[in-house]
């Protein structure tokens, strides 16, 4: 066994879209901390935006070990800390040069969400993406009787369909360039779809919405167009949510909208607000309680041994994957 021995498997990215599968140290827990052993991980789109997809220089590979992969769920092995008892099952976000495509991971409780013990555990890994979602939404005004419309119904954009619909929005507009990611879009929540390669989204929009715009915008898919597109939309004095993290530094900005509508902007980034752990916890409680559940984004389950596959499948957006998640034991 790799744990006896001191070491553990793990895979990590050494080339340009090329994982291989190490033997790498156990991590061991310091005071104050916890030794979780991962069991499922997932896909992010920012994994492959950022770090899968690109061809970066030589001098970035090989990445760490388990990277590159945040979305990790698991079981308590050793803890050393007060409230996070041995057995526990848990949503873990990897810092620093740990990433989740390992056997073991140590975190401590401020990076730690610990989750009931009955349901599947793949579905209750769905509540890392959702969340940071969440804190999006708590940045976001009044929605009751309100339109939202949602650019980008991947996972993220999925998840801001689900919860807005919650939050008693009367009309979620989900768009997206993919059937697939509408059908689903339906499924959590939205009361009307789009997709922008056979309508006109400007003309649709204001269809659905008597002429008006939507009350509030979400940029959830991350490139310059749908980041434009979002300011365009608004109506007047409406806000617009900024999610979608885009390649490029620099984005050029259709200044004469922001003037004419002038949008309330509200940029939002759960894993920089703070407390990146909070708004996790807080869904996981929603879904205990059946307030929501994004467990239906799950559209692949697969073992760590394809690993690739799986990367690329999300990569391409190929057998209509939404999100795929690994057994690591597998």
């Amino acid at each position: 066994m790799l744990e006896e021995t001191g070491y553990m498997k793990a895979v990590r990215l050494t080339a340009p879209k090329h994982f291989e599968f190490v033997e790498t140290e156990t991590p061991t827990p310091q005071d104050g901390q916890c030794l979780i052993k991962i069991e499922r991980v997932s896909v992010c789109g920012s994994d492959i935006r950022h770090s899968y997809g690109p061809i970066l220089s030589e001098d970035h590979y090989p990445f760490a070990p388990g990277k590159p992969c945040h979305e990790v769920a698991g079981t308590i092995v050793e803890s050393r800390t007060d409230g996070f008892p041995v057995g526990k099952r848990a949503i873990v976000i990897p810092s620093g040069d740990a990433g989740g495509l390992a056997e073991y991971i140590v975190s401590g409780p401020e990076r730690i969400a610990l989750l009931p013990d009955e349901g599947n555990l793949d579905e209750w890994l769905m509540c890392q993406p959702s969340g940071t979602v969440l804190y999006s939404c708590q940045q976001m005004p009044n929605l009751l009787g309100k339109t939202v419309l949602v650019l980008g119904q991947g996972s993220i954009g999925l998840s801001f369909t689900m919860i807005t619909s919650r939050m008693g929005a009367r009309t979620v507009i989900g768009a997206d360039l993919l059937d697939n990611r509408l059908e689903k879009s339906i499924e959590m929540g939205a009361t009307h779809t789009i997709n922008p390669s056979r309508d006109e989204i400007g003309q649709a929009v204001l269809e659905i919405t008597d002429g008006v715009g939507p009350d509030v915008v979400v940029e959830a898919a991350g490139y310059p167009d749908t980041f434009n597109m979002a300011f365009r939309l608004i109506r007047q004095f409406g806000t617009v949510i900024i999610f979608g993290v885009q390649t490029d530094h620099m984005v050029p900005i259709e200044h004469n909208l922001l003037l004419e509508l002038q949008p309330r902007i509200i940029p939002t980034t759960g894993a920089r607000s703070g407390d990146p752990i909070a708004h996790i916890r807080e869904i996981v409680g929603l879904r205990e309680r059946g307030w929501c559940d994004p467990g239906p984004l799950i559209t692949h389950r697969t073992g760590l041994s394809d690993v690739q596959n799986a990367y690329d499948m999300y990569e391409h957006h190929q057998d209509n994957v939404v999100k795929v998640v690994m057994d690591i034991n597998a």
